[in-house]
């Protein structure tokens, strides 16, 4: 299950405000920014719903979700606990046809005005009046999705789809950037392990570094358990859980 977690307005001080009449551009520009200085996927995902809000006209709420195939849908990252709400499996449209159903056949999915019988109406008993969902990824199995709210009907004109749109772009990149570099720091945490491993059944076993990592890979198959768990075993026996 995707990891959740709150997104607290003060833990957004340091993050820049865009005020009306900044050339989008600039205003884009320093959202990128922001964006890659993140070191995680979920530091990503934590900063971009809050730009969002900030960028997005009219937006008052932003989320960030993983949808599979069956329209399970996953809440990721959330401005407050009324998105929080409104994207968990449990919430508003579990079990019907929601206004995101459509986001696996085209890249944006909007709801004018939720007590107009347009999209889910258990949407406007959260307060959410207007939707404007953004698809981030998308494979065969699962979408990616970043949904603006606005408190008021109609809140998202061609400005804010193309804003959105532009801004999903940046979000994307910058997700797929800060995935890159978790890969590759835990692959280097990775082989530092082993080698600490290996250097503990050289001195251990008396043989050469070949034949203790022929003999962790022997164990680590033998016994059903990931290389890089079984050296954590032997690198630090007693913090093992």
């Amino acid at each position: 299950m995707p990891k959740r977690f709150v997104v607290a307005a003060s833990r957004f001080s340091d993050l820049p405000r865009f005020p009306v009449g900044l050339d989008l551009a600039e205003a884009l520009t320093s959202a990128a920014q922001s964006l890659h200085e993140t070191s995680t996927p979920d530091s990503t995902l934590d900063t971009a719903v809050r730009l969002a809000v900030d960028l997005i006209p009219g937006a008052d709420h932003a989320g960030i979700s993983d949808i599979e195939r069956g329209n399970r849908r996953s809440a990721l990252a959330w401005t407050d606990d009324v998105v929080r709400t409104a994207e968990s499996d449990d919430g508003p449209g579990t079990g019907q046809q929601p206004y995101w159903h459509r986001l696996w056949t085209a890249p944006v999915a909007e709801v004018e005005d939720s007590e107009n019988g347009d999209g889910d109406t258990a949407l406007s008993v959260l307060g959410l009046r207007s939707v404007l969902s953004l698809r981030l990824r998308a494979d065969r199995r699962r979408l990616t999705v970043l949904t603006a709210y606005a408190r008021k009907p109609r809140a998202f004109d061609e400005a804010a789809l193309r804003v959105g749109r532009l801004f999903t772009a940046h979000v994307g990149i910058a997700l797929d950037s800060a995935t890159v570099r978790e890969q590759l720091t835990e692959a280097m945490r990775t082989r530092d392990l082993i080698g600490q491993a290996t250097g503990i059944l050289m001195e251990r076993l008396d043989i050469d570094a070949a034949g203790a990592f022929d003999s962790l890979v022997r164990a680590s198959q033998r016994e059903n358990v990931k290389l890089r768990d079984l050296a954590r075993r032997i690198v630090d026996p007693h913090n093992t859980p």
